[in-house]
């Protein structure tokens, strides 16, 4: 009997092997909760690296997002332009301060919110934009932030899957006025859960704190502006335990090693997928050349949802784990409260139905990555 083959999965966790160290270290230190060593640590790194005036890790991208929406002070009635094609919380982050997400279409290379549909989105009570750099690749920020200025409207960049990747020679995240990252399982660097606001508009920057710390100015207490701290504002508590920091920050030490590595899986998939792409009618990540990507993941558009079906059915049966992507936003149940219809965001939905992506973490390797390519590539559409 034949020894049945590995499962292969569609992520999985990879530590780089100094997490636990420096986890031991902030419980030795006896600082477990939020805004130790270790997080001022990792604030100091990412503000040095990405060049942004302050960086306030939270418990996941979502609250970094919501953080925005109370920084901006939305109200019932408000608008935000969000891309259908995204993950929930970049819509439902807005819609809980009242705001009514507007849904726009992406674009059919990048799968990027589609800067060309803006205009006639933009009404009276649009206050802001955000933008999704979707698998890491940079929206046409040059034109968007052209017309949002135009219209006197922010720009938030939701950039959890970009840390690191550059528009034009600029990192992601430092375009608009605040963006978000992510530190999910499934991201380039992890601390299972986990996230960060980059204020780029210094005006926000003390509010941020405020905000993030309960609503207290605690954080100046500390500093010894006040003498004490109180209440001062609206806010929750966003902070992530050190103990995670000291996770998250052994990962961002190790970021040119884990991104050496994706780069190279990244590039496997491309050299050995787009002749068996292009007789399929399949279609590769398309990266813009005044674009750099992180090699966040690597995704396939297949011919019809018929052929995405099989295709992950066949790959199933040979322990091999691949998965589609986000469903349109306006086409579920809440997207449609706030008015979408089928037919509004046609290249969102086609996204929806074709889209697949590929087994894609730090320590795939090559005899894992064949396996997949193979399996492809035994299918015809």
């Amino acid at each position: 009997m034949s020894k049945p083959l590995r499962f292969i999965p569609f992520n999985r966790f990879c530590p780089v092997g100094t997490e636990f160290e420096l986890v031991q270290q902030a419980i030795d230190g006896m600082h477990v909760s939020g805004d130790g060593k270790f997080t001022q640590l990792c604030h100091q790194l990412l503000e040095q690296l990405l060049g942004v005036p302050k960086v306030l890790l939270t418990t996941s991208c979502t609250d970094a997002l919501e953080m925005a929406a109370l920084l901006n002070d939305l109200r019932p009635g408000d608008e935000v332009i969000v891309p259908s094609y995204t993950f929930v919380s970049t819509a439902n982050a807005f819609a809980i301060r009242g705001a009514k997400p507007v849904f726009a279409d992406v674009r059919p290379d990048t799968l990027n919110l589609n800067e060309k549909l803006l205009d006639p989105l933009i009404t009276p009570r649009t206050r802001l934009l955000v933008v999704v750099h979707y698998a890491g690749v940079g929206c046409e920020m040059d034109s968007i932030m052209s017309i949002a200025g135009r219209h006197g409207i922010s720009v938030i960049e939701d950039n959890a899957h970009g840390l690191f990747g550059k528009y034009k020679g600029r990192f992601l995240g430092t375009f608009g006025s605040l963006a978000t990252q992510s530190f999910h399982e499934t991201k380039n660097f992890t601390c299972g859960e986990g996230g960060a606001l980059l204020v780029n508009a210094k005006r926000f920057v003390d509010r941020a704190e405020i905000l993030r710390d309960k609503g207290t100015n605690r954080k100046r207490f500390f500093r010894g502006e006040v003498d004490k701290y109180t209440w001062v504002d609206v806010g929750s508590s966003f902070l992530p335990s050190d103990i995670l920091a000291a996770f998250l920050y052994a990962q961002l030490q190790a970021r040119d090693s884990i991104q050496e590595a994706r780069k190279r899986i990244w590039n496997y998939y491309w050299q050995h997928l787009w002749d068996w792409a292009a007789e399929n009618g399949v279609t590769l990540p398309t990266i813009p050349d005044h674009c750099e990507h992180p090699a966040h993941m690597f995704y396939m558009l297949l011919p019809s949802l018929e052929a995405r079906a099989r295709l992950l059915a066949e790959l199933k049966a040979k322990g091999i784990l691949c998965v589609f992507h986000y469903q349109p936003l306006h086409l579920s149940d809440m997207g449609r409260e706030f008015g979408g219809r089928p037919g509004d965001c046609p290249v969102a939905e086609q996204a929806g139905d074709r889209l697949v992506r590929l087994p894609f973490f730090n320590d795939l390797n090559e005899t894992d990555q064949n396996r997949v390519i193979e399996a492809i590539r035994t299918l015809t559409f």
